[in-house]
């Protein structure tokens, strides 16, 4: 996975996060399909804006956007409902072809591992197969691959022709141009062409936004292996790069209000939130999440949680801070636990019943790599291998936003939340206070 846009669960109300979801499987059933299972790793978070953005403008009578998936490991082998059909192929041929462009920059640079020669030329030869496939599955759809090469091609001279004090802009133009040509084909395939012009501005600004992004991200590191890096090389200051950056974030707003959509909800969060969540997580400042009036569902996040529990606990018991409270007795008749032993939810028996029989080492070690294997340890809830207590998927407790402050997240479901990046709200109940 790579990519500029990582939404949380915490900032996507359920329906969201489902549509999310879908076009993210979408895209990626999509490239095997097309491609076979090699190209499934070009499955990545930006990629799948270009079907969200196809099905935003489709008819709302029109239901031929999604189909019913089989099992698969990522989902705990459930099935689910994705994005299929024109949108998801484009976007998994705008993929494809970037991932080539991707993998021959590391062999040009000698990245890593392909420094060695064996896998600089497996790399080549997955590069050049991937381009005929990309360009084939396109052409079915009327888009044409040719200028998202072209733009690869001329970043290397662009790069080589700069010189100390020159615009940053100068090197992010090739990124511009293919991510502009690629949003406003969205309109063409949806039957929107008067959204072209407008999408064509926002994939403009979202490639000059996404590969400022990276080259800040990536400035130390390079600096470090000697690579060469944008903003280092026409001395651009992190100060210049961030203004840049907001600037983006503001126009693809203003762009995507000219857009006529039929759901603009999770476009707009996506192009409208995210990236400026992105801004915040490359430069390390508190943006929507940390000024976002807390609702009710937001005043619920773990932090709020833990904080709330100790007060009441100190409130009964008489104590004056949280830390001051008795340690919990343990009921007559039950062993003390020791102090290294996790207590909590999802360890311990339940409350109220017998603790599951634990299985022993060689079963368990058996199940655990039936689970692993399966995905199921990190992507659902699932038994403990072991002590088969019922725990949530390692990406769940490990989720990005622990303590996060999000406002309720149902807020932008109608894609108009009130916000001075929205328009004004269409919705009724719709009580954002959102600060962004």
């Amino acid at each position: 996975m790579f990519g500029i846009i990582r939404p949380c669960s915490h900032r996507l109300s359920e329906g969201l996060r489902t549509s999310w979801m879908a076009h993210l499987c979408g895209l990626c059933l999509a490239l095997r399909d097309d491609h076979g299972q090699l190209a499934r790793t070009a499955t990545n978070y930006d990629g799948l804006i270009i079907s969200v953005l196809v099905e935003a403008q489709a008819a709302p009578t029109d239901t031929n956007w999604r189909r019913t998936a089989g099992p698969c490991p990522l989902r705990g082998m459930r099935t689910a409902s994705v994005a299929k059909g024109e949108g998801a192929r484009l976007a998994a041929a705008v993929s494809l072809t970037l991932a080539s462009v991707k993998i021959r920059d590391h062999v040009e640079d000698r990245d890593g591992v392909f420094a060695r020669r064996p896998v600089a030329a497996g790399a080549r030869a997955v590069t050049r197969r991937w381009d005929r496939q990309s360009a084939g599955s396109a052409s079915t759809i009327g888009f044409d691959t040719a200028v998202l090469l072209d733009a690869a091609s001329r970043q290397g001279e662009l790069e080589r022709s700069l010189r100390p004090g020159g615009s940053v802009l100068l090197v992010t133009e090739p990124t511009e141009t293919a991510t502009s040509a690629a949003f406003a084909h969205t309109a063409v395939i949806a039957g929107r062409p008067g959204n072209a012009a407008p999408l064509a501005e926002a994939g403009r600004l979202f490639g000059r936004l996404a590969h400022l992004l990276d080259a800040a991200e990536d400035q130390a590191a390079d600096a470090a292996s000697g690579a060469w890096n944008p903003l280092t090389a026409t001395g651009t200051d992190r100060a210049e790069a961030e203004r840049l950056c907001r600037d983006a974030v503001h126009g693809i707003r203003l762009a995507l209000r000219e857009v006529e959509l039929t759901d603009r909800a999770l476009v707009h969060v996506l192009l409208a939130h995210e990236t400026e969540t992105a801004v915040d997580r490359v430069f390390g400042r508190a943006g929507h999440a940390a000024n976002c009036r807390r609702g009710p569902a937001g005043a619920g996040h773990a932090g709020t949680e833990h904080a709330t529990a100790e007060h009441a606990t100190a409130e009964r018991t008489g104590a004056e801070h949280p830390q001051d409270a008795p340690p919990r007795q343990t009921p007559p008749g039950q062993a003390p636990v020791p102090p290294w032993v996790p207590q909590g939810p999802g360890f311990g028996p339940p409350i109220g019943g017998k603790p599951p029989h634990p299985r022993n080492l060689l079963a368990g070690c058996a199940v655990w790599a039936l689970m692993a294997c399966s995905c199921q340890l990190l992507c659902c809830e699932h038994d403990d291998p072991f002590s088969r207590e019922r725990r949530k998927g390692f990406c769940e407790r490990h989720d990005c936003c622990d303590a996060c402050d999000c406002c309720d997240p149902s807020c932008c479901e109608c894609g108009k939340c009130g916000c001075d990046c929205c328009d004004s709200c269409g919705c009724d109940g719709c009580d954002c206070g959102c600060d962004c």
